[in-house]
């Protein structure tokens, strides 16, 4: 099969990802990483536990009114809930479409500065798309990482190679079928300010869509990532949530063609509260472009859910997910109102985060 073969399909999936007022859950942590979420309820990281808890997250019945898509593990996607229905067949249930983190994880750039680094595991992408989407998955994610540093990071090597391997990973999965998200995170890791962000960040993204013109990537069948255009987590120049949703809405009419359906932030260590407060503002600001602007968030949205679960609670753990989908349903389409659902303020950013 070809890119041209699939191309109306994949149009097609796109476009349902990108429905007004639904979002993507993000669920695709590796088994180390939910690890670490597991433990800070005290619930073991073993198999049976990830299959109760992800399959506690598949089984909120109304999750896909809020919900278009959700991104796997690779581990999720071949799995069985614990009842023993495949758990695709959990989220197709609800309406929503199964995704595959595709990427296999963050390596040294050489020659870069020190904190640079490329995403590994295009060898082989294609047939392994492939094998994807007989599973049952309909869109892959892909996540590149830059950070900004005062000695000169992101250097043009590090934000070249990056765009290079997002658009070498969209055009790949798309000929197996995949739409692709193409996520450039800009990590909040720093002290600089929001206009050094949002300056760096326009340029990356700009890269990317570069290289993806190179690489004959159907930019109708994609979705952009990016983080939201913040200032540095040690930055002494805070920023209110107005500016915040002003710069990223500018930096994105410069940077993302009109032809892309969807842009879905990832909330990057923003707390609950803030990921929505933002991305509502995002909402109220009149745009050039009609992307539809939503959110892919993991913390944002499983961090009340997971201490709400703590191992056991089943109902507990699907009322908090819902209230976090409903909330940040509402801030994509503009009217959610701050506080009017059950959220938690604690911020959630980790320095050197991975996952």
């Amino acid at each position: 099969m070809t890119l041209k073969y699939y191309a109306e399909e994949l149009k097609k999936t796109a476009k349902a990802l990108a429905q007004p007022g639904k979002g993507i859950l993000a669920v695709d942590e590796s088994t180390k990483t939910v690890g670490k979420r597991l433990s800070s309820i005290d619930v073991e990281n073993t198999e049976d536990n990830r299959k109760a808890y992800r399959g506690m997250l598949f089984t909120s019945a109304g999750l896909g009114e809020f919900i278009s898509g959700a991104i796997l593990f690779e581990e999720t996607l071949f799995q069985n809930h614990l009842d023993g229905e495949p758990m695709v067949k959990k989220l197709e249930g609800l309406g929503i479409l199964p995704g595959i983190k595709v990427d296999t994880g963050l390596r040294p750039l050489p020659g870069a500065n020190a904190v640079e680094t490329l995403c590994s595991g295009l060898d082989g992408l294609v047939e392994r798309a492939a094998d994807y989407y007989a599973q049952g998955a309909r869109f892959a994610k892909w996540r590149a990482v830059l950070q900004i540093t005062d000695d000169g990071a992101p250097s043009e090597l590090s934000i070249k190679e990056n765009a290079w391997g997002l658009a070498r990973y969209a055009r790949s999965v798309q000929e197996s079928g995949l739409v692709p998200i193409i996520e450039p995170e800009i990590l909040m890791d720093g002290d600089h300010d929001i206009e050094r962000t949002a300056a760096v960040q326009e340029k990356v993204i700009k890269e990317v869509y570069h290289a993806c013109q190179i690489n004959g990537v159907l930019l109708e069948g994609t979705l952009l990532k990016p983080s939201m255009t913040v200032p540095g987590a040690e930055s002494s120049t805070k920023s209110d949530p107005q500016q915040v949703a002003e710069m990223t809405i500018r930096t994105m009419e410069r940077s993302v063609p009109a032809s892309v359906p969807g842009i879905v932030f990832l909330s990057g260590g923003l707390s609950e509260e803030a990921a929505s407060i933002y991305l509502n503002l995002m909402n109220s600001i009149e745009r050039k472009a009609k992307w539809n602007v939503s959110f892919s968030y993991g913390r944002a949205l499983q961090h009340s859910c997971l201490k709400a679960w703590r191992g056991t609670d089943l109902a507990a753990g699907q009322k908090a997910l819902l209230a976090r989908a409903q909330a940040n349903s509402e801030a994509s389409k503009g009217n959610y109102v701050a506080g009017s659902q059950p959220s938690s303020d604690e911020a959630l950013f980790v320095a050197g985060y991975t996952y």
